[in-house]
């Protein structure tokens, strides 16, 4: 029996595949974490020597940031573009343009290790991360904005978190398998494996373009969709209020303290505690361990309880010990890395959903781009600040390096705190504007009643935060 376009098994089988689209990927993005020994090991050995590393390459501590920092600089650049650009011309361009990036980008880098010990390793590498940090954070957005279409109104917020989940579920995969599968079988044929995930994705790109292609032209929604996309400007930006500006800076300062935090975790853990690199790797894993476990279902209770600003506080909040602890204490690493898997996941389901409901509908997707840009520059400059502290610690004692990582903590600590400072912003912002983003579905219906009712007699202005129309809600 065929699918049609408004049976739910339909938009779940796009769902599948979206999911795919950024699997692969994912798991790429973080296969230099995993494998950090291995790039910043000496690449020279002695031949009498029992413990030469043959597949090492024999990066600095900050050439090996560098391939964190190119990857979110080009992000940063690209997705300003990217949404108003699948806005414009539809998701099917988007999802195979953006794949293809992927792609090409996981073969160059793969690509670099047949240079390996000649001054054309390092630019090839960082070349691939260019071409591959050009497609990976783009095909976010065509994967939300394909998700927002399918599960508007449905099951909007379970699809958003199975999309993260499935996501991280490459991430995770990544930290479990690829240290063991690089033993067995060599660096080379691991980073051609991570390019094939990849290209896992561009064949679903085909496949979810099809399905939404045929699905919207059934329900009859694309001609309605390619005039609404007319109608964008580029200058729609200044539109963005304050609101808006101050989530996008509490967006960057959490993320400056995990994502910069994950790709140098496993060489931390290995070096202060002493555990083996691929049980440093697993260890370090374990931030996207739990954000895969608990992410499906937080989005969804938190479209109930609402109470996005005093969560993504307590979050915030709750992340300054982590960095602190590492930093100071030795308690067990596994431990403080599930608590930041914890507090990441909260901030994920918090923050970014937020946007949607202090942005017009038509600007969502440009919002979600410029955001993702100021965050990708504060990475960026995060994981040069992070390979400056750490520069080349190969002539150095075990107790100078430690001294080098305790000051990379606390500069991931002081960005959590700079994190809490924009979530005490945005709530004293958000409680003069009306208490949008922390209203629960109940006190939202309530006021929605109550606006209806009282109709005839009030006629809402632009400001009004519950104007139909200027305003995109989650809670429904």
């Amino acid at each position: 029996m065929a699918l049609h376009a408004q049976d739910r098994g339909y938009r779940f089988l796009v769902l599948f595949f979206n999911c795919l689209l950024t699997f692969g990927s994912y798991f790429c993005f973080d296969m230099p974490s995993v494998l950090q020994e291995v790039f910043t090991g000496n690449s020279t050995c002695d031949t009498n020597s029992t413990n030469c590393c043959h597949d090492c390459l024999g990066m600095s501590d900050d050439n090996y940031n560098l391939l964190y920092a190119i990857y979110a600089w080009t992000n940063a650049i690209v997705v300003i573009f990217a949404g108003f650009l699948v806005d414009k011309l539809g998701n099917k361009v988007g999802a195979l343009l953006f794949s293809g990036l992927c792609v090409v980008g996981s073969c160059t880098f793969a690509l670099g290790i047949f240079f390996k010990n000649t001054s054309a390793m390092l630019p090839i590498m960082l070349i691939g991360r260019l071409i591959f940090g050009s497609g990976n954070g783009s095909l976010t957005i065509v994967q939300n904005r394909i998700t927002s279409y399918w599960f508007k109104d449905k099951e909007l917020a379970l699809a958003f978190g199975i999309t993260l989940a499935f996501s991280r579920l490459g991430s995770v995969l990544n930290f479990f398998l690829t240290q063991n599968f690089e033993n067995k079988f060599g660096l080379g044929w691991t980073l051609w494996g991570g390019a094939m995930l990849c290209g896992l994705g561009f064949i679903s790109s085909i496949t979810v373009s099809y399905l939404d292609h045929r699905g919207m032209k059934e329900l009859g929604d694309e001609g309605a969709t390619q005039s609404e996309a007319k109608k964008l400007k580029v200058s729609d930006i200044t539109k963005f209020s304050s609101q808006y500006w101050i989530i996008a800076l509490m967006i960057m300062f959490f993320y400056n303290g995990v994502f910069p935090f994950v790709a140098d975790a496993s060489k931390f853990i290995h070096n202060k505690y002493g555990y083996t690199t691929t049980t440093s790797a697993y260890m370090a894993g374990a931030v996207y361990d739990v954000s895969m476990v608990i992410s499906p279902f937080l989005g969804g209770v938190i479209d109930v309880i609402g109470k996005r600003g005093y969560l993504a506080l307590a979050c915030s909040l709750l992340t300054i010990p982590v960095f602190g602890l590492l930093a100071f204490t030795y308690i067990h690493p596994l431990v403080l890395t599930l608590w930041l898997g914890f507090t990441y996941s909260f901030a994920a389901s918090t923050m970014w959903p937020s946007i949607p409901l202090v942005v017009s509908q038509a600007t969502i997707g440009t919002a979600m781009g410029v955001t993702t840009s100021i965050q990708m520059v504060g990475i960026g400059i995060s994981n040069l600040i992070v390979g400056a502290i750490l520069g080349n610690t190969a002539d150095e004692t075990p107790d100078e390096v430690l001294k080098r990582w305790k000051l990379v903590m606390i500069y991931l600590l002081a960005n959590a705190l700079a994190c809490v400072a924009s979530c005490i912003a945005i709530n004293l912002v958000d409680l003069k504007k009306g208490g949008l983003l922390n209203q629960s579905r109940r006190e939202k219906h309530l006021k929605d009643q109550l606006a209806e009712n009282d109709v005839d007699e009030h006629e809402p202005s632009e400001s009004d935060p519950l104007l139909s129309g200027n305003r995109s809600s989650i809670n429904t």
